[in-house]
């Protein structure tokens, strides 16, 4: 929202004119009172459009119609002059986000907000349809997500030829990505309903997902990729209900006839959770959007002085005539909005009394007078399966939205994803293009050893710092101390011993310690071994014993008997696989040892505890990664409880820690205060001179800032028990 300018008039139709809302190709969207005190959006159509007699032939025939429309989840409009020398027309005004700006602020809705949020669109639609009229541009941006339910907008009643109009002949009408394949081709004028419900599918996916089922990018392509190429719909089965996800995947069929109507759709919405009206339908995240909205609307800003200089009107870019097809048809990630702005082209109805009791909610910076920049971190992440990937973007995203909840943040957070399988290939190309996006400041990722070889390089030209999560930066081919640009925010495997030696020495006090060194697993079996003989527990009292296990064996027994023959009081199992591991620990109980068992996090898995049963426990092993639930910091409860009441579980591994990443980078940027672009090459070495006290643990950077984690805070202790394993702490920190 901005403030009026010297052209601008004060008032129109009745209607006193606050604030500029929004400007484009068509017209200018103002915030405005109606006589009775109602907030209203009211569009004022350019001259251009407005000497076009057939531009207002439609206008009138379609704000007729449109304003023949009165469900709840419809913007009704309230006045309209079509024959004023400057054509206006008023909607109803809410400060609610719009669904693209919520997904994009905050990711993908819960499972039942996108269960009512598709049972009142396809009410709305099917309301649309009854009344002789299609909209036709179906799309997050227009539509308006408020308190009480969410609010479809702009009928294209204000469009020009060849763009969203609803009675244009042979034109591609619409937005790519949301288009049915019936639109792209624009035959017989156009499209029916069925249109209508195809793009409604595509804006549940995108709201259930936080991904276009067609992808970004050149709009030829996307159209190529919706007329010939079946939609993504990856996690949508995960993330509502199976005959829900099953009710959008058949919006999205290419012949119109295999779609469910809007009703149907609404149905199946209805009995997947989505059946009543009224508040409460909206996460909390989203609810605090609404509240920041509400305070822009009750205090809009000044006019602007008489001598402010003339602005060029930005346009929006026409969309194609014809699909194109690319050369190289990729389904691309969509790209995050810099900033969090009320839609233009549109509004919902709110009391003033709503808007009045959501004004505790004030944007960051309010009352200095200064805009309040948006940063821009990016994920990523394979994303495939809801692993490691699903568990960082959904640590990273509760990062987001606290620090967005700050009173004094001098910035907000954006947070942009991209999934790259896993894959190197895609990898590269994913850094290519967050490399080429000027709003992307910092990257957490990418989330796969294979992943982070092929992007560094990339990341490293570009000087872009990107943070390493869970990739072993042993693995990853960097070093400790790699690239300028990267920064690992875990333990390396080469620092795994220290762990063990430190809880070997002060807590177990082992004098004898013997180590079982499994050749199946190679060099991380034969690294662990040395170092545990070079730097022996307790030293230099301290003694260390090898014994090698072939990799062609699996009877563990005859090497833990001469292991025993040296009578040691702690065994160290130098392997990477559970299954062995496994069998050296019920070979050990058979035996009848009861001192110290140690190993490494590579054999910490579920396999190791199903395999050797009662004979794991108490076996203790080091991890780079920490388990929130069990600790008892206030930082790590609230981000425990955060997690559970988003996502309806306990933090997985990694999620906290791609919560810190995100910490470590917003304390960087801090320091940059509300200064309006900053530059990552600017921010990579602000990182290593930063430090974060985090959730899972402090991040904090050798002195003279190098490149070098104190490592001693960045790995934890855990010990097998009845079954699973239980986080002792950090490993410096356990008695």
């Amino acid at each position: 929202m901005r403030g009026l300018r010297p052209g601008d008039p004060e008032s129109l139709g009745g209607h006193r004119l606050l604030a500029r809302l929004g400007s484009g190709g068509m017209g200018t969207v103002y915030l405005a009172r109606a006589a009775d005190g109602t907030p209203v959006a009211l569009k004022v159509i350019r001259p251009e459009h407005a000497a076009d007699p057939a531009f207002r032939a439609r206008f009138r025939r379609e704000a007729r119609l449109a304003g023949g429309l009165g469900g709840p989840w419809v913007v009704p409009v309230t006045a309209a002059d079509t024959e004023a020398a400057a054509p206006w027309l008023a909607t109803a005004f809410v400060p609610g986000p719009s669904l693209a700006d919520a997904v994009a602020a905050l990711g993908p809705l819960p499972g039942g907000t996108v269960a009512a949020l598709g049972a009142r669109l396809a009410r709305a639609l099917t309301e649309v349809h009854t009344a002789g009229l299609v909209h036709r541009d179906v799309k997050p941006g227009n539509i308006l997500l408020a308190l009480d339910g969410p609010r479809l907008i702009d009928f294209g009643i204000a469009q020009g030829a060849g763009a969203t109009v609803l009675t244009a002949p042979d034109a591609l009408i619409g937005t790519p990505g949301f288009l049915a394949p019936e639109q792209v081709r624009a035959r017989d004028g156009g499209t029916a309903a069925p249109g209508d419900v195809f793009a409604l599918g595509c804006v549940l996916a995108y709201a259930a997902t936080g991904r276009r089922p067609f992808g970004t990018g050149d709009p030829g392509a996307v159209l190529y990729r919706t007329v010939h190429e079946e939609p993504d719909l990856d996690g949508l089965a995960g993330a509502v209900p199976p005959e829900l996800a099953a009710a959008i995947a058949g919006c999205l069929a290419k012949p119109p006839g295999r779609r469910p109507t809007a009703a149907g759709l609404r149905a199946v919405c209805e009995a997947a959770g989505g059946s009543g009206d009224g508040e409460g339908w909206l996460p909390p995240e989203v609810v605090r959007l609404v509240a920041d909205r509400s305070a822009r609307a009750l205090d809009p800003p000044p006019r602007l002085p008489a001598d402010f200089p003339t602005v060029r009107q930005e346009r929006e870019p026409e969309p194609p005539t014809k699909p194109t097809k690319p050369t190289k048809p990729t389904k691309r990630r969509p790209t995050r909005r810099r900033a969090l702005i009320i839609g233009g082209s549109a509004a919902v109805a709110a009391s003033g009394a709503t808007a009045a009791a959501l004004l505790s909610r004030r944007d960051p910076g309010r009352g200095t007078g200064r805009p309040v920049p948006t940063r821009t971190i990016a994920l990523q992440a394979d994303l495939s399966g809801g692993g490691t990937g699903t568990a960082q973007e959904r640590g990273a995203r509760i990062a987001i939205a606290r620090h967005n909840a700050r009173d004094d943040a001098p910035f907000r957070l954006a947070l942009t994803v991209r999934d790259d399988r896993g894959e190197a290939g895609r990898a590269a190309a994913t850094a290519r293009r967050l490399v080429a996006d000027a709003a992307v400041c910092a990257v957490i990722g990418p989330g796969t050893v294979a992943a982070a070889g092929a992007a560094a390089p990339v990341y490293t030209e570009g000087s872009m710092p990107f943070l390493l999560v869970s990739p072993d930066p042993d693995q990853v081919g960097t070093g400790v101390v790699g690239p300028r640009t990267l920064c690992a925010v875990r333990a390396p495997s080469s620092y795994r011993s220290f762990p063990v030696i430190s809880y070997l020495t002060r807590v177990a006090d082992s004098r004898r310690t013997a180590v079982i060194e499994d050749a199946a697993s190679g060099a991380a079996a034969r690294v662990l071994s040395r170092d545990l003989r070079e730097s022996p527990p307790n030293q230099p009292d301290g003694t260390v014993s090898v014994e090698v296990m072939a990799a062609d064996r699996d009877d563990f027994g005859p090497v833990v008997d001469r292991v025993l023959d040296t009578r040691p009081q702690a065994v160290v199992f130098a392997g990477t696989s559970a299954t062995r591991a496994a069998a050296c620990a019920r070979a050990l109980a058979a035996a009848g040892f009861t001192g110290t068992r140690a190993g490494v996090e590579p054999a910490m898995r579920p396999e190791f505890l199903r395999a050797a049963g009662r004979a794991a426990d108490g076996w203790v092993f080091e991890a780079p990664y920490a388990e929130p639930r069990s600790a008892t910091t206030g930082a790590a409860k609230a981000f425990t409880a955060a997690y559970r009441e988003r996502y309806g579980t306990a933090p997985p591994r990694w999620s906290a820690e791609a919560h810190d990443a995100v910490g470590l980078v917003a304390a960087a940027l801090d320091s940059f205060g509300s200064r309006e672009s900053v530059a990552p090459g600017e921010v990579a070495e602000r990182i290593f001179r930063s430090s974060y006290e985090g959730v899972a643990k402090p991040l904090r950077f050798q002195p003279g800032g190098l490149q070098l984690l104190q490592f001693e805070a960045s790995s934890f202790l855990y010990r097998a028990d009845r079954g699973s394993f239980r986080c002792l702490g950090r490993y410096d920190q356990v008695k």
